[in-house]
């Protein structure tokens, strides 16, 4: 193979290389290690192994697919779809073969080891007062000597009965009426909502007689990665599922602004991604709704959160402008709409959604729904929010003030752009141990409860296999490393003579640390290379950046709490989140996690009309501070990258942790890190 061939990038892995031309698309995800199920052999009879191309401009992988990046549509693929099916715009990975520079998104549903969504319901006590209620009412029949319609009456029924002052229904409501009336001999039960801003209740549905259908509500926090729902009884406000899947817009970019850049070099891109997301979310309000046992059709309220970004693409509204300055918003405030006006068709026909306001440019309502879940607004004390994505999105204040920022992380902390990297799935390395005197590593794996040097770990990992590391394990190992002294300051790795350690292997001009080697039994060589300390230290400068600037911004020099939201708050030790200097310094018993706190503020609001108007309010009283154009940020982002920091101190991490003072420089064979320290 030469520089020449067809480039292929896998996502959401990131795996990319260059192939033949020719080279079917399973073979190339083979080669790389990439997690494409196929049980057929490559005959196009499983249809395990289907694939999405992306075709267009991709600035952020620096190529330009044509439309015959890919090898022609052949019978097979013809066949297949004729008989059994296949979405559109799907290729069969075993028929494909690549011809040119080619984007390849693996669907989950292709994906061997399935992605794990961690993104579950945290316990939380929430004062019920949903908009969408039950009312049983009695309804006086008709009367020819005091003529009136049936609807009419039908709202004079809820007002006498239930103080219901005005109600107004759609058409499809309207047809239905008079049967269901007659049926429930004038005894019905209606259906009804009314948001925090309507004057009127809303029928959304009726039926005959008293009748106890469930009554649910779907809490959506919509990521750029992920896509979590909370299922919601709106009688008791139980979460009866949690439920997500990987958002398919990831193939057009994993990052935010690569998503806006394939809008604006990509007629039609926004909508193509609009579609993409509508379609996911309807297809997880279906699964939801199965694994709850459920109708999706009892689902009459939606409340939806989100980044900016994601909030106009899932509207349909073009995001070109939040990736020049000054980011402006097309809405920034709260929302409410019928769900079928933005294509949910999986719910009920008359479901209602909220939006929740956002706060600026590129601070979302995923914020402002973690600020109504952990309310910094009312804390007596300096909490820093931290909510870690492939965006973060960071609050710092107290009764007081509140101050709010956005920061480019990057997917590094999803496992994506890291060498062995891989999303949340069982088989993937999850925590890791280094002995500081051996150097020798131990690790746990999603789906197995033991340590790799415990006992039966083998068998217990039979089915799964060690497939690779997710965004917690390598997190951990980069950690581990620097406490074990294989990595200095800078984030240099050293060769075996610096270390002491033969795991720490030759790689191009660098080294890298073997983490596992799984070859002899058919697995893959899990390493921490010098690429993903680079990624690690670039994600973590930009998190820490962030919130130091908001410190700047309200005159602190420590804050007293810091709080981990997100997947990432639920699965990284605070040990290890201080060792790396992600967060400011803190003691460690002062680090807490909120769980989805997203996910929580978004089921508050479904949950509680009056919240609504409180996170409305708040919205309004938080400062956006941008990181884009304060030159600040640049300096805090450089000293940040040293790990934990080059300027400031860390007294409560010393207090736990000795980080060996070593440096591997150019002149003893510490590479590249080395010179670029000595320009």
């Amino acid at each position: 193979m030469t520089d020449q061939n067809p480039l292929v990038i896998f996502t959401p892995s990131g795996k990319r290389g260059r192939f033949a031309p020719g080279t079917p698309v399973l073979t190339a995800a083979r080669q790389l290690g990439v997690d494409l199920d196929s049980v057929c052999g490559g005959r196009g009879i499983c249809s395990k192994c289907q694939i999405t191309p992306g075709y267009g401009e991709f600035p952020k992988h620096g190529v330009t697919v044509s439309a015959d990046a890919l090898s022609d549509w052949n019978a097979v693929e013809d066949r297949y779809k004729r008989i059994r099916g296949l979405i559109d715009g799907r290729r069969l990975g075993c028929q494909a073969k690549i011809m040119g520079d080619v984007v390849i998104d693996v669907p989950p549903e292709s994906q061997v080891h399935k992605q794990v969504i961690r993104k579950s319901a945290t316990e939380r006590h929430i004062e019920m007062d949903p908009a969408t209620r039950a009312l049983y009412v009695e309804v006086e029949e008709p009367d020819m000597e005091e003529p009136s319609g049936d609807f009419e009456r039908l709202a004079r029924a809820l007002k006498a009965q239930w103080g219901v002052e005005r109600v107004e229904a759609d058409l499809s409501v309207l047809r239905r009426l008079q049967p269901v009336l007659r049926k429930g001999d004038w005894k019905v039960t209606v259906v009804l909502n009314r948001g925090n801003h309507d004057a009127a209740h809303r029928v959304l549905d009726i039926f005959p007689g008293f009748d106890e259908s469930p009554l649910l509500g779907l809490a959506v926090d919509l990521g750029s990665t992920t896509i979590a729902a909370h299922l919601c009884d709106l009688r008791d406000g139980r979460v009866l599922a949690s439920s997500g899947l990987m958002n398919p817009q990831i193939r057009f970019g994993e990052d935010l602004m690569s998503r806006v850049s394939y809008a604006m070099m990509n007629p039609g891109g926004d909508v193509e991604m609009t579609r993409a997301v509508r379609e996911a979310l309807n297809t997880l309000a279906a699964e939801i709704a199965q694994q709850a046992g459920v109708a999706a059709e009892v689902i009459y309220e939606i409340v939806l959160v989100c980044n900016p970004v994601m909030h106009h693409l899932f509207l349909g509204i073009d995001p070109v402008e939040l990736g020049q300055s000054p980011f402006a918003l097309a809405l920034s405030s709260s929302l409410a709409l019928d769900a079928r006006d933005v294509g949910l068709a999986a719910l009920n026909r008359n479901a209602r959604m909220y939006v929740l306001p956002c706060i600026a440019g590129h601070v979302g309502a995923d914020c402002a729904a973690v600020a109504l879940s952990e309310q910094p607004q009312k804390s007596k004390d300096m909490v820093l929010i931290v909510d870690v994505g492939t965006n973060a999105e960071i609050l710092l204040g107290n009764e007081h003030r509140v101050l709010a920022c956005s920061s480019p992380t990057g997917p590094a902390f999803e496992g994506a752009q890291i060498s062995s990297g891989q999303r949340a799935a069982p088989g993937a390395i999850e925590r890791v141990e280094i002995d500081p005197v051996t150097k020798e590593p131990r690790f746990r794996v999603i789906g197995c409860d033991l340590w790799s040097d415990d006992p039966g770990f083998a068998a217990a990992t039979a089915v799964t296999g060690i497939t690779g590391i997710c965004g917690s394990g390598i997190i951990e190992a980069v950690a581990e490393m620097r406490m074990a002294g294989l990595v200095d300051a800078g984030g240099l790795i050293g060769s075996p003579e610096q270390t002491g350690t033969e795991r720490c292997l030759p790689f191009g001009r660098t080294h890298s640390y073997l983490l596992y080697d799984g070859r002899e039994s058919g697995g893959p060589k899990i390493m921490v290379t010098q690429g993903d300390i680079r990624a690690i230290q670039l994600a973590k400068s930009a998190l820490y950046a962030g919130a130091r600037l908001l410190m700047d911004e309200i005159g602190v020099d420590k804050v007293d709490r810091v709080v981990l939201a997100g997947a990432f708050g639920a699965h990284i030790s605070a040990k290890h989140a201080m060792v790396l200097g992600m967060i400011p310094d803190v003691p460690l018993d002062h680090v807490q996690s909120a769980g989805n706190a997203a996910g929580t503020g978004a089921r508050i609001a479904l949950l509680n009309r009056a919240a609504r108007d409180e996170i409305e309010t708040v919205v309004g009283q938080i400062h956006k501070v941008e990181t884009a154009i304060e030159p600040r940020f640049q300096e805090h982002f450089v000293n940040a990258n040293a790990i934990p920091h080059a300027v400031d101190p860390f007294p409560e991490l010393a207090r736990i942790v000795t980080l060996p003072a070593v440096s591997f420089n150019t002149a003893s064979g510490g590479g590249e890190g080395g010179r670029r320290r000595r320009r």
